[in-house]
């Protein structure tokens, strides 16, 4: 049986606010049992201000201070900063100049006691709190954060509390327990209950969903009975991390501690329920729902319809369709747009146009989901003119286009092997005044040139840039390798000046065309500065590609030089360009003495060899030996 209000000693005596808690006893009794709960002990912390832990301040306890003059007395700091306060906000600023020497002694328990004494004063208590934080650059404890917490909550500035909340979390490691820190505070100032609401609802916003779910908890377990506004918000934040079996338990919580759900409640539970693919009790649940007084709403029908819709069901969410209508309660956009989807996975695009003209027929102000949901299921069966007809409706009804719309658009064409009209779309959008995003130029870009059509992607390339367009790597390298491809090498090497320009390195491909580009056109010396240009990059994938180059054209030299190089200068040890190093050296040289003054060079550059490297080392050596032997053999004859 709860209690419904709560005496609990404060520095005046004053009645707290009506709040349910589930034990009972007196307050002293009621904390201890929570120090007692709660995962440390209550030894670490204490009720009564005279006795908090003071971790900050110098000791207090000399007995000559009295001899000194009051404003150099240090246990006079809370009255003249109090004092200060009162007098005027603004003064804290010079103030902490005439106290300069009393400064170090201003520690946590000073801090608490001061904003004790601003009880009543909501603003004084903030501005000395910035003080201490932003002048002082003291770092505040979790009890002075808990003591101006309470002020504002008492105060009714909620916001100011929020914002001070959110930054108590934010500082705060995940194992300390704020609630029990809030808790303990109560003692010893006025205090608001809907603090505690205030601490789920910040987590929630923090993204801390689990720990909201444990200060919960700890909540109703010494007797808290949270709101429901607040149960709902940590339910939705369980929602969204798909933690199903602790939505339920708080759901059983309410209903122990007597938490009375609403509607939002019962529709985020439907919800949890929808998300669990388990619709026939989300059917159930309904039922409960409606038999517990609550009516089902728009949200509450929209969830299941989208649930159906998700298991293919349609026939089931056009019958919840033609329930709402009886039952007072209108399909909204949501509604309409869900079921439209559905029809579209199903291939059922007729019935799909029909609900969106019952849509306009109805009223609704159709909106971009609407539709992206039709045009996009136009484009995925090739039905291009319907969806450029849906494009100029959208238009006409001022929604502007976003990328996906474009994007859609775009790869229909490509689909159907229509690039010039994807083309001319993009133009179309553009004197429209369709913002089109760079990805669908790099995109548009790309496919021309796979249509080996590079002149066309180009001249859109140099159109685009005059626009800001800048483009991905990917699209530089692609149009250099068309271009190459035609032989057009001077216009590839000025596009990989430009990617240079702006810090984009060109990929072994695309320095491959260009080179051989400038090979198959006679020009030799222009192909090894590229050469050299690309070794300079200093990427692994070139100095693996060209050790591969010069071990096939058997030229063992030059690539243990340009392994020597890269080495040196870039600290770059490839084992693969070192395995093909010694398979091309023992496949040509049948000399055991140079392969392993090979090795031995490789190993003081830094090369470390793998059960790879030894089997081709013993295999070289094997066939070394057998050679020897055969000479032998010859020589005796």
């Amino acid at each position: 049986m709860t209690i419904k209000q709560l005496m609990i000693r404060n520095s005046n005596k004053i009645l707290i606010n009506s709040i349910t808690f589930a034990s009972k006893g007196p307050p002293k009794q009621f904390l201890s049992n929570l120090g007692s709960q709660l995962p440390y002990s209550s030894s670490s912390s204490s009720y009564a201000l005279q006795i908090i832990s003071n971790s900050n301040s110098k000791a207090l306890s000399n007995p000559l201070y009295h001899l000194l003059p009051k404003t150099q007395n240090p246990n006079n700091i809370v009255t003249i900063i109090y004092s200060s306060l009162r007098e005027d906000n603004s003064r804290l600023t010079h103030l902490q100049y005439d106290i300069k020497e009393l400064l170090p002694h201003l520690g946590t328990n000073e801090i608490s006691r001061v904003l004790l004494r601003c009880q009543s004063d909501s603003i004084a208590a903030i501005t000395f709190f910035n003080w201490v934080r932003n002048d002082l650059a003291l770092k505040p404890s979790n009890q002075n954060y808990c003591f101006l917490l309470h002020i504002l909550a008492w105060s009714k500035e909620f916001k100011q509390a929020m914002v001070f909340l959110v930054e108590l979390i934010r500082s705060s490691s995940p194992s300390e327990d704020l609630f029990r820190s809030l808790v303990l505070c109560c003692e010893d100032c006025n205090w608001d209950p809907v603090i505690f609401d205030m601490l789920i609802k910040a987590y929630v916003k923090e993204g801390m969903i689990r720990e909201g779910f444990r200060s919960f908890l700890k909540m109703v377990e010494i007797g808290y009975v949270p709101s429901v506004i607040a149960t709902n918000c940590l339910l939705n934040g369980l929602l969204k991390l798909n933690c199903i079996d602790e939505c339920w338990q708080v759901y059983a919580e309410m209903g122990r501690v007597g938490i009375h759900a609403n509607t939002c409640t019962f529709n985020i539970l439907i919800h949890v329920l929808c998300q669990d693919e388990d619709i026939s009790k989300a059917n159930i649940f309904l039922e409960k729902m409606e038999e517990e007084g609550f009516e089902a709403d728009i949200v509450t029908y929209n969830t299941l319809i989208s649930c159906y819709c998700r298991k293919q069901r349609l026939s089931d969410a056009f019958y919840l369709y033609r329930i709402m209508y009886r039952r007072g309660v209108f399909p909204d956009l949501v509604s309409y747009t869900t079921l439209m989807n559905g029809l579209c996975k199903e291939g059922r695009l007729r019935e799909a146009h029909q609900l969106f003209h019952r849509m306009i027929h109805r009223g609704l102000n159709l909106d971009i989901v609407s539709f992206n949901t039709l045009i996009c299921a136009y484009c995925k069966e090739g039905k291009m003119h319907e969806a450029r007809s849906l494009l100029h409706e959208m238009i006409g009804s001022r929604i502007c286009p976003d990328s996906f719309t474009c994007r859609v658009l775009v790869e229909g064409h490509k689909k159907e092997g229509r690039m010039i009209s994807a083309l001319n779309l993009v133009v179309e959008l553009e004197r429209y005044g369709v913002p089109i995003s760079w990805d669908i130029y790099d995109y548009l870009i790309v496919c021309v040139c796979e249509e080996d059509r590079p002149f066309a992607a180009k001249s859109l390339l140099e159109r685009v840039l005059r626009r800001g367009y800048a483009p991905s790597v990917e699209t530089y390298c692609k149009l250099i390798e068309t271009l190459c491809k035609k032989d057009s090498v001077a216009d590839g090497l000025l596009l990989k000046a430009d990617m240079l320009q702006r810090n984009l390195k060109p990929n072994l491909t695309t320095y491959k065309a260009l080179i051989c580009c400038l090979c198959r056109m006679g020009k030799s010396r222009e192909a090894e500065c590229l050469m050299e240009e690309m070794v300079q990059c200093g990427d692994p994938e070139i100095c693996k590609a060209l050790v591969s180059m010069f071990c096939r054209e058997k030229d063992v030299g030059k690539a243990e030089s340009l392994m020597e190089f890269f080495a040196r200068k870039f600290q770059i040890f490839d084992t693969e360009s070192y395995n093909i190093l010694i398979k091309t050296f023992c496949e040509f040289n049948d000399d055991a003495n140079k392969l392993i003054e090979l090795q031995d060079r490789m190993l003081k550059l830094g090369f470390a060899p793998n059960h790879v490297s030894f089997k081709q080392m013993i295999h070289g050596l094997w066939k070394a030996m057998e050679v020897e032997k055969d000479k032998l053999v010859l020589q005796l004859n």
